[in-house]
Protein backbone atom coordinates (compact mmCIF):
# COMPACT_ATOMS: atom_id res chain seq x y z
CA UNK A 1 0.00 0.00 0.00
CA UNK A 2 1.20 3.53 -0.82
CA UNK A 3 -0.39 6.73 0.52
CA UNK A 4 -0.06 9.95 -1.49
CA UNK A 5 0.55 13.26 0.34
CA UNK A 6 -3.10 14.19 -0.27
CA UNK A 7 -4.21 11.08 1.63
CA UNK A 8 -5.08 8.96 -1.40
CA UNK A 9 -4.29 5.29 -0.77
CA UNK A 10 -2.97 3.25 -3.67
CA UNK A 11 -2.28 -0.49 -3.58
CA UNK A 12 0.64 -2.04 -5.39
CA UNK A 13 -0.38 -4.60 -7.98
CA UNK A 14 2.90 -6.34 -8.68
CA UNK A 15 5.23 -6.86 -5.76
CA UNK A 16 8.28 -8.69 -7.04
CA UNK A 17 8.33 -12.28 -5.82
CA UNK A 18 11.55 -13.49 -4.19
CA UNK A 19 13.73 -14.45 -7.16
CA UNK A 20 15.56 -17.75 -7.42
CA UNK A 21 19.28 -17.69 -8.04
CA UNK A 22 19.67 -21.35 -8.97
CA UNK A 23 21.20 -20.32 -12.29
CA UNK A 24 23.92 -18.17 -10.71
CA UNK A 25 27.18 -20.17 -10.85
CA UNK A 26 28.39 -18.74 -7.53
CA UNK A 27 25.15 -19.49 -5.66
CA UNK A 28 24.11 -22.82 -7.10
CA UNK A 29 23.72 -25.38 -4.36
CA UNK A 30 24.33 -22.82 -1.59
CA UNK A 31 21.69 -20.13 -2.09
CA UNK A 32 20.05 -20.43 1.33
CA UNK A 33 23.39 -20.59 3.12
CA UNK A 34 24.81 -17.61 1.21
CA UNK A 35 21.72 -15.54 1.96
CA UNK A 36 22.00 -16.43 5.66
CA UNK A 37 25.68 -15.39 5.61
CA UNK A 38 24.75 -12.00 4.16
CA UNK A 39 22.02 -11.57 6.77
CA UNK A 40 24.45 -12.18 9.63
CA UNK A 41 27.02 -9.80 8.11
CA UNK A 42 24.27 -7.21 7.69
CA UNK A 43 23.45 -7.67 11.37
CA UNK A 44 27.12 -7.23 12.27
CA UNK A 45 27.30 -3.99 10.31
CA UNK A 46 24.27 -2.64 12.17
CA UNK A 47 25.61 -3.73 15.55
CA UNK A 48 29.12 -2.43 14.89
CA UNK A 49 27.80 1.14 14.69
CA UNK A 50 25.24 0.74 17.48
CA UNK A 51 27.06 -1.00 20.34
CA UNK A 52 30.04 -0.15 22.57
CA UNK A 53 31.48 -3.25 24.26
CA UNK A 54 34.53 -2.81 26.52
CA UNK A 55 37.94 -2.67 24.85
CA UNK A 56 38.85 -6.21 25.84
CA UNK A 57 35.60 -7.63 24.52
CA UNK A 58 36.01 -5.63 21.31
CA UNK A 59 39.52 -7.04 20.83
CA UNK A 60 38.25 -10.60 21.35
CA UNK A 61 35.48 -10.04 18.82
CA UNK A 62 37.97 -8.66 16.30
CA UNK A 63 40.09 -11.80 16.65
CA UNK A 64 37.05 -14.03 16.07
CA UNK A 65 35.92 -12.04 13.04
CA UNK A 66 39.45 -12.02 11.62
CA UNK A 67 39.52 -15.82 11.82
CA UNK A 68 36.19 -16.00 9.97
CA UNK A 69 37.45 -13.57 7.32
CA UNK A 70 40.63 -15.62 6.87
CA UNK A 71 38.51 -18.74 6.36
CA UNK A 72 36.29 -17.03 3.82
CA UNK A 73 39.31 -15.72 1.96
CA UNK A 74 40.47 -19.27 1.23
CA UNK A 75 37.41 -19.65 -1.01
CA UNK A 76 38.12 -16.72 -3.33
CA UNK A 77 37.74 -17.99 -6.92
CA UNK A 78 40.43 -17.38 -9.50
CA UNK A 79 37.89 -15.49 -11.63
CA UNK A 80 35.61 -13.08 -9.70
CA UNK A 81 31.98 -14.09 -9.24
CA UNK A 82 29.59 -12.66 -11.84
CA UNK A 83 27.85 -9.66 -10.30
CA UNK A 84 24.82 -9.85 -12.59
CA UNK A 85 22.82 -12.52 -14.35
CA UNK A 86 21.31 -12.36 -17.80
CA UNK A 87 17.70 -13.44 -18.30
CA UNK A 88 16.83 -17.10 -18.74
CA UNK A 89 16.48 -18.40 -22.26
CA UNK A 90 12.72 -18.05 -22.03
CA UNK A 91 13.09 -14.42 -20.83
CA UNK A 92 12.46 -12.71 -17.50
CA UNK A 93 8.98 -13.00 -15.94
CA UNK A 94 6.62 -10.47 -17.45
CA UNK A 95 6.29 -7.30 -15.42
CA UNK A 96 9.07 -8.20 -13.00
CA UNK A 97 12.28 -6.37 -13.92
CA UNK A 98 15.48 -7.57 -12.24
CA UNK A 99 13.97 -10.91 -11.30
CA UNK A 100 16.99 -12.92 -10.24
CA UNK A 101 19.47 -10.67 -12.03
CA UNK A 102 21.31 -8.72 -9.31
CA UNK A 103 22.05 -10.84 -6.24
CA UNK A 104 24.99 -8.66 -5.17
CA UNK A 105 23.56 -5.21 -5.91
CA UNK A 106 24.40 -2.61 -3.26
CA UNK A 107 20.75 -1.49 -3.00
CA UNK A 108 18.49 -4.49 -3.70
CA UNK A 109 20.92 -7.42 -3.54
CA UNK A 110 19.94 -9.90 -0.86
CA UNK A 111 23.44 -11.41 -0.94
CA UNK A 112 25.25 -8.10 -0.41
CA UNK A 113 25.45 -7.21 3.30
CA UNK A 114 25.84 -3.52 2.39
CA UNK A 115 22.27 -3.55 1.03
CA UNK A 116 19.19 -3.28 3.28
CA UNK A 117 18.03 -4.71 0.85
CA UNK A 118 15.38 -2.35 -0.59
CA UNK A 119 12.19 -4.24 -1.51
CA UNK A 120 10.87 -3.67 -5.03
CA UNK A 121 7.23 -3.57 -6.13
CA UNK A 122 5.55 -2.48 -9.34
CA UNK A 123 2.48 -0.45 -10.14
CA UNK A 124 2.96 0.16 -13.88
CA UNK A 125 4.09 2.58 -15.08
CA UNK A 126 5.57 3.23 -11.63
CA UNK A 127 8.28 1.31 -9.84
CA UNK A 128 8.25 1.36 -6.05
CA UNK A 129 10.89 0.68 -3.45
CA UNK A 130 10.25 0.08 0.25
CA UNK A 131 13.08 0.78 2.69
CA UNK A 132 13.44 1.21 6.44
CA UNK A 133 17.00 2.46 6.88
CA UNK A 134 18.93 1.53 10.01
CA UNK A 135 21.57 3.47 11.94
CA UNK A 136 24.24 2.11 9.59
CA UNK A 137 22.84 4.50 6.95
CA UNK A 138 22.57 7.53 9.24
CA UNK A 139 23.87 10.94 8.14
CA UNK A 140 22.58 13.85 10.22
CA UNK A 141 21.33 12.62 13.64
CA UNK A 142 18.24 10.47 13.14
CA UNK A 143 18.24 11.01 9.37
CA UNK A 144 19.17 8.85 6.39
CA UNK A 145 22.40 9.88 4.65
CA UNK A 146 21.67 11.65 1.36
CA UNK A 147 24.11 9.42 -0.50
CA UNK A 148 22.15 6.32 0.51
CA UNK A 149 18.95 7.93 -0.76
CA UNK A 150 20.57 8.91 -4.08
CA UNK A 151 21.91 5.38 -4.61
CA UNK A 152 18.45 3.97 -3.96
CA UNK A 153 16.86 6.38 -6.42
CA UNK A 154 19.32 5.23 -9.07
CA UNK A 155 18.10 1.63 -8.89
CA UNK A 156 14.41 2.55 -8.52
CA UNK A 157 14.71 4.70 -11.64
CA UNK A 158 16.29 1.76 -13.43
CA UNK A 159 13.31 -0.37 -12.39
CA UNK A 160 10.90 2.21 -13.84
CA UNK A 161 12.99 2.40 -17.01
CA UNK A 162 12.85 -1.38 -17.33
CA UNK A 163 9.05 -1.22 -17.20
CA UNK A 164 9.29 1.12 -20.19
CA UNK A 165 11.81 -1.25 -21.86
CA UNK A 166 14.41 1.53 -21.99
CA UNK A 167 17.35 0.70 -19.74
CA UNK A 168 20.95 1.81 -19.61
CA UNK A 169 23.60 3.54 -17.48
CA UNK A 170 22.97 6.73 -15.53
CA UNK A 171 23.96 9.97 -17.26
CA UNK A 172 22.57 12.44 -14.71
CA UNK A 173 20.87 12.18 -11.34
CA UNK A 174 19.47 15.29 -9.64
CA UNK A 175 18.18 14.99 -6.07
CA UNK A 176 16.30 17.69 -4.13
CA UNK A 177 16.18 17.08 -0.39
CA UNK A 178 12.99 18.83 0.76
CA UNK A 179 12.78 17.39 4.28
CA UNK A 180 14.81 14.95 6.37
CA UNK A 181 14.14 11.28 5.69
CA UNK A 182 14.16 9.50 9.04
CA UNK A 183 15.90 6.27 9.95
CA UNK A 184 13.75 3.56 11.48
CA UNK A 185 10.64 4.65 9.55
CA UNK A 186 9.54 3.17 6.24
CA UNK A 187 10.36 5.32 3.22
CA UNK A 188 8.54 4.63 -0.05
CA UNK A 189 10.44 5.43 -3.24
CA UNK A 190 8.42 6.03 -6.40
CA UNK A 191 9.75 6.44 -9.94
CA UNK A 192 8.22 6.79 -13.37
CA UNK A 193 9.41 7.53 -16.92
CA UNK A 194 8.55 10.94 -18.35
CA UNK A 195 10.17 10.75 -21.80
CA UNK A 196 11.95 8.27 -24.06
CA UNK A 197 14.01 9.36 -27.07
CA UNK A 198 16.17 7.38 -29.47
CA UNK A 199 19.16 7.53 -27.13
CA UNK A 200 17.91 8.72 -23.73
CA UNK A 201 15.24 7.98 -21.15
CA UNK A 202 14.15 10.61 -18.60
CA UNK A 203 12.55 9.74 -15.27
CA UNK A 204 11.19 11.42 -12.15
CA UNK A 205 10.69 10.18 -8.64
CA UNK A 206 10.06 10.99 -5.00
CA UNK A 207 10.20 9.60 -1.48
CA UNK A 208 7.05 9.52 0.62
CA UNK A 209 7.50 8.97 4.35
CA UNK A 210 4.62 9.22 6.76
CA UNK A 211 2.45 10.75 4.04
CA UNK A 212 4.98 13.53 3.36
CA UNK A 213 7.25 13.97 0.34
CA UNK A 214 10.78 14.24 1.71
CA UNK A 215 12.85 14.01 -1.49
CA UNK A 216 12.28 14.61 -5.19
CA UNK A 217 14.59 13.39 -7.95
CA UNK A 218 15.09 13.40 -11.72
CA UNK A 219 17.30 11.17 -13.81
CA UNK A 220 18.63 10.88 -17.34
CA UNK A 221 19.84 7.53 -18.65
CA UNK A 222 21.52 6.32 -21.83
CA UNK A 223 19.71 3.58 -23.71
CA UNK A 224 21.90 0.57 -24.47
CA UNK A 225 21.20 -2.33 -26.76
CA UNK A 226 19.80 -5.18 -24.66
CA UNK A 227 21.64 -7.82 -26.69
CA UNK A 228 24.94 -6.07 -25.90
CA UNK A 229 24.20 -6.05 -22.18
CA UNK A 230 23.20 -9.71 -22.30
CA UNK A 231 26.42 -10.54 -24.14
CA UNK A 232 28.57 -8.79 -21.51
CA UNK A 233 26.83 -10.64 -18.65
CA UNK A 234 27.16 -13.94 -20.50
CA UNK A 235 30.89 -13.39 -21.05
CA UNK A 236 31.53 -12.81 -17.34
CA UNK A 237 29.53 -15.88 -16.38
CA UNK A 238 31.27 -18.08 -18.97
CA UNK A 239 34.70 -17.01 -17.69
CA UNK A 240 33.74 -17.99 -14.14
CA UNK A 241 32.27 -21.34 -15.20
CA UNK A 242 35.42 -22.25 -17.14
CA UNK A 243 37.54 -21.54 -14.06
CA UNK A 244 35.33 -23.81 -11.89
CA UNK A 245 35.35 -27.49 -12.90
CA UNK A 246 32.09 -28.19 -11.06
CA UNK A 247 29.99 -26.17 -8.66
CA UNK A 248 28.70 -27.71 -5.40
CA UNK A 249 25.31 -28.25 -7.01
CA UNK A 250 26.70 -29.83 -10.16
CA UNK A 251 27.49 -28.46 -13.62
CA UNK A 252 25.71 -25.23 -14.53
Amino acid sequence: MCRDPDGTVRHTVGEAPPPSFDRHPGLQGREAEARALAEELRRLIRLSVSTAPPAGETAALVAQLAAVADRLETHLPEVPLPRFMGPAEDGAPAGVPFGGSMPFDIVVGGFNPLALPVRLAFEPPRALGYATFTSAYEGAPGCVHGGALAATFDIIFTAANALAEATGPTVRLDVRYRRPTLIGEEAIFEAWVTEVTARRVFSKGRIVQGGTVTVEAEGEFAILDHDRIRHMASGRRTAFERSTPESPGGPV
